[in-house]
């Protein structure tokens, strides 16, 4: 094995990094792997070239890779090259959990690139907060629960979380979802970390298994692998953590590499987010009448919390469910913007109010620090909501509260701003990134002014190694009823991919009914991995999902069919609908692109190797095929044949 942070190559004090590099990489694609039995690629070597030249220059480069080219691994080698030179980690930002497993599990393409190198790789994962089990949560609840799989999370905590004398060196990281692999997603809602948990003023921060497992992968030295939810949560949090005396999320990268890159922009959306939870102002302002402040303050906090209460009512009042999202529509009306309003012009006041009282009384400035940063945070979403066509607003309800989420338009000045004017190289990596060659759409969502581009096509023969299908829908019934004989004569070994989750729903209930000759994997039943792994292992089973149109790698048997149940066009949610608003033509700048762009990395999820084989099947109604049709045909990799 070479010594782990060493260059895999020499290099003399007279010679250019960059011209080692490339004769290493070069000694890499032709003579190593082939040796190993990896196939030599033409496209492999075009794509390694353009790499070479976006790490030299420190570029931003959209790298259109299809299917098959083994773009990971000319990522992933220049990614530790690079980490080793400059000596600070690169990171590797992937769309989902599911793509990130493909890059960390056991025979993926991080422990299949150190067996044909012999390079051992200090790779490491950050993940989202909701990925860790909250202790403080799991502990109140275990004392009232009857679940099961609720109690047995709990036994498996380690002693030291509950234990108050134990020493800080006797910490182990714990937590982790993929540790509790038999909670469904809807039981791992209950006992993971949240919005509404005060984290910075908990007793066990310490000791949580978010904190561990971050002082954990801020030490790599190769590579930090996040999904792009957590790298923009990191920019969008990064200057108000050091206000706050605590280090961001993600140490300083010498490159960025974007997985599946064309997806940014949502996660940049959802980053940027401002929630604001019904109880949450009500808890801080009570916190601040606890302590020794003048009967002026009191006064105004007692308007503000009226006005707060009143505020929120409206907003649930009027709020109205979409179909695919659980991001509930709320139109402005006059009444909503004079309560805010108001409630701006008094927290304006409070935050003066604050700065005496801290000054003329005693305030725990810990609770000082904790009621101005929320403050101020309210106040700032306040003027994000008054002000015309600047943001984007919905209510999200659970049982126990209501949250007005508040999203920028525009997120492209955000991040030309706070990513991609770091002097580093950004490298983007899919096998979607362009609409017909041009990448003008996706660098201008981005805030990207100047970059690199190409282009390369998969080297597969998809005439010979795949057939698609179009099919009409004319009733739901009719249309699940061929869907399940498509599955039965493929005897399993298909993945259904639906629109949303309500949709799939639809159909589990349905098939619930009704005897199936294998085993049928539902998303959401799981931890995603262990649901994947099933399915993988088991030949005769099918597997549902509405995640997985990108990341899912499933070569050979397992996978053989992929239906496709209906168009996957966009939810007609608040954030499409802003979208929608300002598009000369939001069919063929919103709803037209995002659809071929899902239903292209869907028709993927077929053919991983040169040895794969099997059909697709795609599903729409007769008014969706007059309009798509010839769009449809002029992105797909074989012509589609139509079953009457």
């Amino acid at each position: 094995m070479t010594k782990i942070n060493a260059l895999p190559f020499t290099i003399s004090k007279t010679e250019n990094f960059f011209d080692r590099l490339g004769d290493y990489v070069g000694d890499v694609f032709y003579d190593i792997l082939p040796e190993q039995g990896y196939e030599l690629r033409d496209e492999q070597i075009y794509m390694a070239f353009q790499l070479e030249q976006a790490f030299k220059k420190k570029t931003t480069i959209f790298a259109e890779a299809g299917v098959g080219t083994g773009k990971t691994f000319v990522y992933l080698l220049y990614a530790i090259c690079y980490a080793r030179y400059k000596g600070i980690p690169a990171i590797i930002s992937c769309a989902d959990e599911t793509l990130i497993e493909q890059l960390v599990k056991k025979g993926g393409d991080i422990e299949k690139l150190e067996k044909a190198l012999g390079l051992e790789v200090d790779v490491r994962l950050a993940k989202a907060r909701e990925n860790y089990v909250c202790a403080r949560k799991l502990d109140r609840i275990v004392e009232i629960t009857e679940n099961e799989d609720i109690i047995r999370v709990h036994d498996e905590i380690p002693e030291f979380v509950y234990d108050y004398t134990s020493s800080k060196k006797t910490f182990e990281r714990y937590g982790d979802r993929k540790e509790y692999p038999w909670v469904s997603d809807e039981t791992w809602e209950k006992i993971a970390w949240d919005p509404l948990q005060q984290c910075s003023t908990c007793e066990l921060r310490h000791r949580s298994g978010q904190t561990l497992n971050r002082e954990y992968y801020r030490h790599a030295k190769d590579l930090i692998i996040c999904s792009h939810d957590f790298y923009m949560e990191h920019v969008w949090t990064k200057e108000s953590r050091k206000r706050e005396g605590q280090i961001p999320l993600l140490p300083e990268a010498c490159t960025v590499i974007f997985d599946e890159g064309h997806l940014l922009e949502f996660a940049a959306q959802k980053g940027l987010t401002y929630r604001f939870h019904s109880e949450t102002l009500h808890n801080v302002l009570t916190g601040y009448m606890g302590q020794d402040v003048r009967e002026e303050s009191l006064y105004l906090i007692e308007d503000i919390l009226t006005l707060h209460e009143d505020w929120f009512d409206l907003l649930s009042d009027v709020a109205k469910g979409v179909v695919g999202s659980n991001r509930k529509e709320i139109e402005l009306s006059e009444s909503m913007l004079s309560i805010a309003s108001k409630l701006f012009d008094k927290v304006e006041k409070l935050l003066d109010q604050l700065v005496f009282d801290s000054e003329m009384f005693t305030i725990d400035e810990y609770h000082l620090k904790i009621i101005e940063e929320y403050l101020e945070f309210y106040h700032y979403g306040l003027s994000i909501f008054l002000k015309e066509d600047e943001g984007i607003f919905w209510i999200e309800e659970t049982p126990d509260t209501t949250t007005l989420v508040m999203m920028p338009r525009l997120v492209e000045e955000v991040l030309k701003k706070e990513v991609f004017s770091k002097d580093i190289p950004f490298i983007f990596s899919s096998a979607t990134l362009s609409q017909g060659g041009d990448f003008s759409y996706l660098a201008n969502s981005l805030g990207i002014d100047s970059y690199e581009s190409f282009s390369v096509d998969s080297p597969f023969d998809y005439a010979e190694q795949m057939k698609l299908y179009g099919h009409i829908e004319e009733t739901k019934e009719d249309k699940w009823h061929t869907i399940q004989k498509q599955m039965e004569q493929n005897t399993g070994s298909s993945l259904v991919l639906f629109s949303n989750v309500e949709e799939m729903d639809e159909f589990r209930s349905w098939a619930n009914g009704r005897s199936w000759p294998f085993d049928m994997y539902f998303e959401g039943e799981q931890e995603i991995s262990v649901t994947v792994k099933a399915f993988q292992e088991n030949k005769q089973s099918v597997l549902c999902a509405y995640h997985l149109w990108e990341g899912l790698d499933i070569p050979g048997e397992a996978l053989t069919k992929v239906i496709i149940a209906s168009l996957p066009f966009p939810p007609k949610d608040p954030v499409f609908k802003a979208k929608r608003k300002h598009a000369l033509d939001p069919e063929k700048e919103v709803d037209g692109p995002y659809m071929l762009l899902r239903l292209r990395q869907g028709i993927g999820r077929l053919i991983r190797t040169s040895d794969d084989y099997g059909s697709v099947h795609i599903w729409m109604k007769k008014e969706e095929r007059e309009k798509y049709e010839e769009v449809i045909n002029g992105v797909v990799p074989v012509a589609m044949r139509w079953n009457s």
